[in-house]
């Protein structure tokens, strides 16, 4: 089948975003790049039942008013609710923003997307943790065994670090400097931004044990610190396998601690690091620094710091001068998303 000029520039553009800027400027991680492979595949399904073609593919098929019929489409088709269609919606506006940076012909599209207005939704709120059940949760890996010294550590260094639990699962051996004067971690964050996270000595003390009985001691720079059993040191402990063990080491904790939620999951740690800092008395800026949010109003939203607390949370700044449907992609030949270069899957 013959295609326009227009659809081979903009089928491109598709495979360039999903398989080069998306991984280098947004983030490594496998699940930031299925949510945008997931919604851009979505829309090209979408596009092909409308009837478009690669013969046919063009501008005007990524217009507002084909991204809010797309929108009506998730929520009867797919049924998806408001939070999952304005995550959709931000992925299209990404790629449009992309777009109009390398045509500056197509800019108007990002310009137009972003009139849409967001689904409102019931906001969610992050349930972190008290100290006891930190505490309490700390206390659960059994230390006579290798396995129980390892979660300690994973544990520990999520909730002292507040990192998100892709960023400490692909951390490397050569990311912690454990010798120097003020120890610390070099984390590798979204949009690959590195920020430097200072270690206490309990966790340097455990991840020095941690790193002589699992790497021995020449550890290899390029090993993961925390690697699967059954790839070695070159392949990372997956998030699936730290969730598994998160759960069953919070199950016996809540049974000493009912704070301890039974079915936790690493970015309530992360949440809780952060919540405990403000009550600490933290630098709000600081705290968004070393959550790695690029935007200090993330930072409080991520916090729920509602308004009447926001002057309360601001106020922090002052000590710096006085002392963060089972899917149905079209499998059949000459479809968009095989145009578009989108990996054909199953499910």
């Amino acid at each position: 089948m013959k295609t326009g000029n227009e659809a081979s520039i903009l089928a491109r553009h598709i495979s360039t975003f999903l398989n080069d800027y998306v991984p280098s400027q947004k983030s490594e991680s496998a699940n930031t790049l299925k949510a945008y492979q997931d919604s851009i595949g979505l829309y090209l399904q979408f596009l092909d039942e409308k009837g478009t073609t690669p013969r046919n593919l063009d501008a005007g098929c990524f217009g507002r008013d084909r991204i809010e019929e797309w929108l009506g489409w998730l929520r009867t088709e797919r049924n998806n609710q408001p939070d999952t269609r304005n995550n959709r919606l931000a992925s299209i506006r990404t790629f449009l923003k992309y777009l109009g940076h390398k045509e500056a012909r197509f800019l108007y599209l990002y310009q137009e997307a972003t009139e849409i207005e967001r689904f409102k939704t019931l906001k969610k709120k992050v349930e972190g943790l008290s100290r006891p059940a930190v505490k309490a949760l700390l206390d659960i890996p059994d230390q006579t065994t290798r396995m129980g010294r390892r979660d300690l550590v994973l544990i520990l260094l999520v909730y002292s670090t507040a990192a998100r639990i892709d960023e400490i699962l692909s951390m490397k051996v050569s990311q912690l400097h454990l010798e120097t004067a003020k120890p610390y971690a070099s984390i590798i964050g979204k949009g690959n931004k590195v920020r430097t996270l200072y270690l206490l000595p309990r966790a340097v003390a455990h991840l020095k044990k941690y790193l002589l009985e699992f790497h021995g001691q020449n550890p290899v720079p390029e090993a993961y610190v925390f690697y699967s059993r059954n790839t070695g040191i070159y392949g990372k402990l997956t998030a699936a396998a730290a969730d598994k063990m998160l759960k069953k080491h919070a199950k016996k904790a809540h049974e000493t601690c009912t704070d301890v939620p039974l079915k936790l999951h690493a970015h309530q740690l992360r949440h809780a690091k952060a919540s405990h800092w403000l009550e600490d008395g933290m630098n709000i800026v600081q705290i968004s620094f070393l959550l790695g949010h690029e935007q200090l109003q993330t930072s409080m939203v991520y916090l729920d710091i509602t308004t009447e607390d926001e002057a309360k949370a601001l106020a922090t700044l002052e000590g710096d001068e006085d002392s963060k449907v089972e899917r149905k992609w079209k499998k059949s030949d000459g479809s968009l998303c095989e145009f578009c270069g989108l990996p054909n899957r199953k499910g």
